[in-house]
């Protein structure tokens, strides 16, 4: 009998599987290069609030400032985070874990700089009226924070008239909706037909496991999300390019 090896054959018809890369291996490549921004990425990523306390006063020490540190080093680090979620190379309780250590990072820096980051923008987001699902939107309000927006958090279950009332009292540059369950994401509809009726045109990101583009798109409001990342993607977008609804969907619809 001749003994034969499984995996050269496999190498010779080219089907050999590459070894699967660990989250810290796929994460390696895409830190910034200076070397005290790339620490403190790094413990973004890793979630370690003290290790990025720690790494902030070591650039601070050698003459980083303090708020730059909050794009330059903090945004990039929570950045990996964001593109690995949206790979499927880490889940939730890691997402959870580094947005508490950027904003421990942000913090640290505000302080030392003795005076506030600039925020980039107003955000209202709530989870659907009846629906008590919120690991959606905790992401999306973890994310967005993370990415320097000042985040109004109305929580889960939440009465449309409710939201209306917040749109009215904080003029958000972007509304965020998440429903879990079919039967609560038609409440969406009636916060959109309330938002049009008092003349208000804000963007309405809406998604979660219930909600589907083709429902988002049936009102004039809507902008589908597939992705929680997607909201500080859409949120940069604005600021950039404006509140025009058509264009978002240009953007971050699938055609």
């Amino acid at each position: 009998m001749i003994d034969i090896d499984p995996g050269a054959i496999l190498v010779r018809y080219n089907v050999k599987m590459e070894k699967e890369m660990t989250p810290e291996e796929a994460a390696a490549d895409l830190y910034p290069k200076d070397e005290f921004v790339r620490a403190i990425s790094v413990a973004i990523f890793e979630g370690e609030e003290d290790d990025v306390v720690s790494e902030l006063e070591k650039a601070v020490a050698a003459g980083k400032d303090p708020l730059s540190l909050i794009n330059s080093a903090l945004m990039p680090g929570m950045g990996v985070v964001s593109k690995l979620y949206d790979d499927g190379v880490i889940f939730l309780p890691n997402v959870m874990m580094s947005a508490d250590a950027m904003m421990e990072g942000i913090e640290y820096c505000k302080a030392k700089a003795g005076k506030a980051q600039v925020s980039k923008g107003k955000i209202v987001c709530h989870v659907a009226e009846g629906d008590v699902h919120d690991i959606g939107k905790t992401i999306v309000v973890a994310l967005l924070r993370a990415n320097g927006y000042d985040v109004v958090d109305l929580g889960r279950d939440v009465p449309v008239d409710e939201v209306i009332d917040a749109v009215d009292k904080e003029s958000p540059m972007m509304l965020t909706g998440t429903a879990l369950m079919t039967t609560t994401m038609y409440a969406f509809k009636e916060i959109n037909d309330k938002l049009m009726e008092k003349g208000y045109r804000v963007p309405f990101a809406c998604g979660g496991g219930a909600v589907n583009q083709d429902f988002v798109a049936q009102y004039e409001l809507g902008v589908y999300g597939e992705e929680a990342s997607d909201a500080p993607k859409m949120a940069d977008f604005i600021n950039k390019n404006g509140d025009n609804i058509v264009k978002l969907r240009e953007k971050f619809h699938k055609h």
